[in-house]
């Protein structure tokens, strides 16, 4: 009787080639550890192949550019710019962070986020597809399959962790245990570590797949003769009512769509679209002083009384000595400008905005640093958020355009951008480019 399919059982493979029961063995067609349970017939190996081929592309530049981000926080150059300190060889490729072109953490950055959001159909239809590869009994065959199935249970688990916790500092709704920073940065090396061991086992299969079906030219059948054996074809498939390149269709729209309402967060002219990053969509209001922040004055704790004329002055340390200027005395020094973006870590920027202020390598000049300029050691006021304390590399401060800014697009600075002094450094991500500045020290850090 059918419904007593799990105690009568003859020896017999499976498609696929995966799996053979002996007698008594099999699991119920109610099981998700049946074959015929997964009954879709969009599964096969043209839809997977498509579809890893596609993640093997995208997740590359996702795994490069998150390098490139944490790369540009020099993270070797002092521990406060260090959220990793335990990385060992995993901080093997870090360079010195260039300050050319100066829009490319924008870019960069810009492209992690976009494009982690933009794959995230292909992400859960990919895993969609071999669900019932987690399934599949026994659970080892032999070492290399033990390898292979270890690799995706890091593969899926990596993928989905990265991508949400990703996703959670995007949307400003952190809610993981400990630093955003950690946890995304040693999850990735397991993911990309899965993720290459399983591209190495399955990427030949999956090119001579779509190759078979680019050479039939016809809608891609489960499994062509001769086709690579997957375990993924529903041996008893429920009727189609989508073909395999429409569900692929609708992967592709997903993606698309999340294309179109992210990717604006770096626009000026788009911004409105940008539906999936609030924190870049949010209005910023009007006038000199109106486009994004990552805190304002209020969550920093910034208290008005302290940045007052009479009550603020900068602390300027070197090799020199110490000098304390009022902001009267910042004005009365050599100004210069920089048309400069500010750009964060959550993917969204601003377009170039217009800085004047005292270049820092002037005011590394003022405290004994002549010719080429050391590292510096900036501090805010602030007193909640990362960052209150940061340094930046010899390069940043030799720059002519990296500034102390005093005032933005013809204006004084406003209290969230950073009055009564900011930092403002080519390609550097937010963060660095330090507000409410109390305390410059030029020197070995």
């Amino acid at each position: 009787m059918r419904g007593r399919q799990s105690f009568v059982m003859v020896r017999r493979p499976l498609p696929g080639g995966a799996r053979t029961y002996g007698r008594g063995m099999e699991p119920s067609r109610f099981s998700p550890f049946s074959p015929r349970f997964w009954r879709s017939p969009l599964r096969g190996p043209w839809l997977t192949s498509v579809l890893g081929v596609v993640l093997l592309v995208g997740i590359t530049v996702l795994f490069v550019t998150g390098l490139l981000s944490y790369a540009a926080y020099n993270p070797g150059l002092s521990p406060v710019n260090d959220k990793t300190p335990d990385k060992g060889v995993l901080g093997f490729y870090l360079f010195a962070w260039p300050t050319h072109p100066h829009w490319l953490y924008r870019l960069t950055q810009g492209v992690h986020v976009t494009l982690g959001i933009t794959l995230i159909p292909v992400l859960l239809a990919k895993l969609w597809s071999v669900v019932p590869r987690l399934f599949t009994l026994p659970p080892a065959r032999s070492l290399a399959h033990a390898l292979e199935r270890l690799s995706l249970l890091l593969l899926v688990g990596g993928g989905l962790f990265e991508f949400v916790t990703g996703v959670l500092n995007v949307q400003l709704d952190y809610v993981f245990p400990g630093s955003f920073y950690p946890l995304h940065f040693y999850g990735a090396w397991i993911f990309f570590a899965a993720f290459v061991a399983h591209a190495v086992l399955k990427t030949p299969a999956a090119l001579r797949n779509l190759r078979r079906m680019r050479e039939e030219r016809a809608e891609p059948a489960e499994v062509a003769e001769g086709a690579e054996p997957t375990g993924l074809t529903a041996p008893d498939p429920d009727p189609a009512t989508v073909s395999r390149r429409g569900a692929l269709g609708l992967v592709g729209g997903g993606s698309l769509l999340l294309f179109a309402t992210t990717a604006g967060q770096s626009s000026d002219a788009l911004r409105w679209t940008a539906l999936f990053a609030p924190h870049g969509r949010r209005d910023p209001g009007t006038g000199p002083g109106g486009f994004q922040i990552n805190k304002t004055a209020a969550y920093a704790g910034i208290r008005p009384a302290e940045t007052g004329e009479d009550a603020w002055r900068l602390v300027v340390r070197g090799r020199g000595g110490t000098v304390r200027l009022s902001r009267a005395e910042l004005l009365d020094l050599p100004l210069h400008s920089a048309a400069l973006p500010i750009a964060c870590v959550e993917g969204w920027s601003t377009s170039d905005q217009w800085w004047r202020g005292v270049r820092l390598r002037d005011l590394a000049a003022l405290v004994g640093h002549d010719g080429d300029p050391p590292d510096v050691l900036v501090e805010s006021l602030q007193r909640h958020g990362a960052f209150r304390r940061a340094a930046l590399r010899a390069n940043q401060v030799a720059d002519p355009r990296s500034l102390l800014a005093l005032s933005v697009n013809g204006e004084d600075l406003t209290p969230d951008h950073g009055h009564p002094a900011r930092i403002i450094v080519p390609a550097a991500p937010g963060v660095l480019n330090t507000k409410w500045v109390a305390e410059l020290t030029f020197g070995d850090l």
